[in-house]
C-alpha cells in the first residue's frame, strides 16, 4: 500500500514510518521539517499550503494526517486555526482531487475537555482550549469530505498524551523530575493520568489501514491507567530506587505558584515550563476509555508497564544519544 503520512518527520509519525516499512508499505514523509530518521523519504510539504499537497500526495493509497499545532502557549493564537482547521481542509480537498478515499487522521482526547472518568467515544464535546476546540473543527471537516462519497473511508483517532523514547514533550519532563528526586506533587496523587505508549499508538494507526468505507472513531488509551502515587512508584521501582513517603504540597499553592509562573512569563516574554493551566491539568483527572477498540481484533504489542520501562530504561539509565523530538 502506499501510504502517505503527513507530519511524518515528527515524534509519532517516524517511529510510524518504521513500522509500516517493516510491514512492507511504501511510505511518503510530506512535512514542512526535514525527518532526522528518514530523509530520503521526506518531501516539503505544508498543510497551510495547498500547492504543497497537490504533488506530494499523489499515488497514494491512504493519507495519514498527523501534523498539527499542539502547544499550551502557541503565538500568535491563528496558528492552532491555519494549521489544525485551515490544514485539515487543504488536506481534504487535494485527497478529494486526486481521488484518494482513505484518511487516517489523529485528534485527540482534548475535545473532551475536563470529562468524567472513563469518558468514551460517546463523550460529551466540552473542550476548555484552542487546541481542542481546533481538533474538533478539524474533525468536521473531515467528516464534510466523507459525506461527499460512500466509497470514502475515514478513520479519527482521539489519542491522549503520547510518550516514549527521545520524546521531550510533558511525560518526559515529569519522568526527569521523579528520575532526578526533585518531583514536586501537587496534590494528594490519587488523580489517574490516561497515557499512550508511542509503539503502541503507532500500531494501532497501522491496524486502522485495514478499515473499510465509511467513519471508524477511536480514543486511544493504554490500560490500565495509573494515578499520580502508583506512577511515581513505577518509576522508583524501574530506577531501582527505595519508594520513599511522598511529600504532597497542597493544590492551592501549587495553583497559585502557577500564577505566578504566568505573570512572570508576560512580563519577561517567555515561555516557562510551569503555568496554571499546566498545574491545573496535572492535578486533574484525565481518564479516557476506548468502547470501539474493544470491538477489534486490535491488541497493543507493548504493556504500559513495558512502555515506561523501555522509556525510562533509554532516556535515565542507559542516556542514549540521539535525535530527540520537542512536542509539549
Amino acid at each position: 500500500m502506499n501510504v502517505t503520512i503527513v507530519g511524518g518527520s515528527g515524534f509519532v509519525g517516524t517511529r510510524l514510518t518504521k513500522r509500516l516499512l517493516a510491514a512492507g508499505h511504501t511510505v511518503r514523509i510530506a512535512d514542512k521539517n526535514d525527518s532526522k530518521t528518514y530523509p530520503e523519504l521526506r518531501v516539503y510539504a505544508d498543510v497551510r499550503k495547498p500547492q504543497t499537497l497537490a504533488e506530494t500526495l499523489k499515488g497514494s493509497d491512504v493519507v495519514i494526517n498527523l501534523a498539527a499545532e499542539h502547544r499550551d502557549d502557541v503565538t500568535p493564537k491563528s496558528l492552532y486555526d491555519d494549521v489544525n482547521v485551515t490544514g485539515a481542509e487543504n488536506v481534504c480537498n487535494a485527497c478529494a482531487d486526486l481521488g484518494i478515499k482513505k484518511i487516517i487522521f489523529t485528534s485527540s482526547v482534548a475535545v473532551y475537555g475536563f470529562a468524567p472518568l472513563g469518558t468514551t467515544e460517546s463523550g460529551e464535546i466540552h473542550y476548555f482550549n484552542d487546541y481542542g476546540r481546533t481538533k474538533w473543527l478539524a474533525e468536521g471537516k473531515y467528516r464534510e469530505w466523507l459525506a461527499k462519497d460512500p466509497e470514502r473511508s475515514l478513520t479519527i483517532v482521539r489519542p491522549t498524551v503520547i510518550f516514549g523514547e527521545q520524546n521531550r514533550g510533558n511525560v518526559y519532563n515529569l519522568l526527569r523530575q521523579i528520575a532526578g528526586g526533585k518531583f514536586p506533587m501537587v496534590g494528594n496523587g490519587k488523580n489517574k493520568k490516561s497515557m499512550a505508549y508511542v509503539e503502541n499508538a503507532a500500531a494501532f494507526l497501522e491496524f486502522s489501514l485495514s478499515f473499510g468505507a465509511g467513519e471508524h472513531l477511536f480514543n486511544y488509551i493504554d490500560k490500565p491507567d495509573f494515578d499520580m502515587n502508583r506512577l511515581v512508584f513505577e518509576i522508583y521501582s524501574i530506577l531501582g530506587k527505595p519508594k520513599k513517603r511522598l511529600f504532597h504540597w497542597p493544590y492551592f499553592i501549587g495553583y497559585c505558584g502557577g500564577l505566578c509562573f504566568d505573570f512572570l512569563a508576560f512580563i519577561t516574554r517567555k515561555k516557562l515550563p510551569i503555568s496554571s493551566i499546566r498545574v491545573k491539568k496535572f492535578c486533574s483527572n484525565t481518564m479516557f476509555d476506548s468502547e470501539n477498540i474493544k470491538k477489534t481484533a486490535f491488541r497493543p504489542p507493548v504493556t504500559l508497564s513495558e512502555g515506561l520501562k523501555n522509556t525510562v530504561e533509554y532516556e535515565f539509565v542507559r542516556k542514549e544519544e540521539g535525535h530527540v523530538f520537542y512536542t509539549e
